[in-house]
């Protein structure tokens, strides 16, 4: 049983591997590491926040989750937390579609190369 739960966790990581090493998908990958690394030192500065909770709160942001646990107290980071939501979920979503994009290709071709090894 945990062989198995330990081989579908490596194909698994080998997956999300591929994905981030695939050319179709760089730019959004470049721009979601880039979104993520500007929000996490711009709201350690201007907020105060610890790296983590800079990290933490970006993720949590984008993913429209928004527990509520960290809230901009300047006006300055209120504005970037403004502009930081509107840029940020598009490349957010671009990068969601993305891997589901990669997903459906990558079953639609095991499902090519098994019809094609059955023929």
């Amino acid at each position: 049983m945990y062989a198995i739960i330990s081989i579908n966790v490596q194909a698994n990581q080998m997956f999300i591997f591929r994905y981030i090493l695939s050319k179709k998908n760089r730019g959004v990958i470049i721009a979601a590491l880039f979104l993520f690394t500007a929000g996490t030192i711009i709201f350690h500065y201007v907020e105060g926040w610890r790296w983590f909770d800079s990290f933490y709160f970006c993720l949590i942001t984008l993913a429209t989750v928004g527990y509520g646990d960290f809230t901009p107290k300047t006006d300055l980071g209120k504005w970037f937390t403004i502009l930081y939501i509107i840029s940020g979920i598009g490349v957010f979503l671009a990068f969601i579609n993305g891997y589901l994009e990669f997903l459906k290709e990558t079953r639609e071709n095991r499902k090519n190369n098994r019809s094609a090894e059955n023929s």
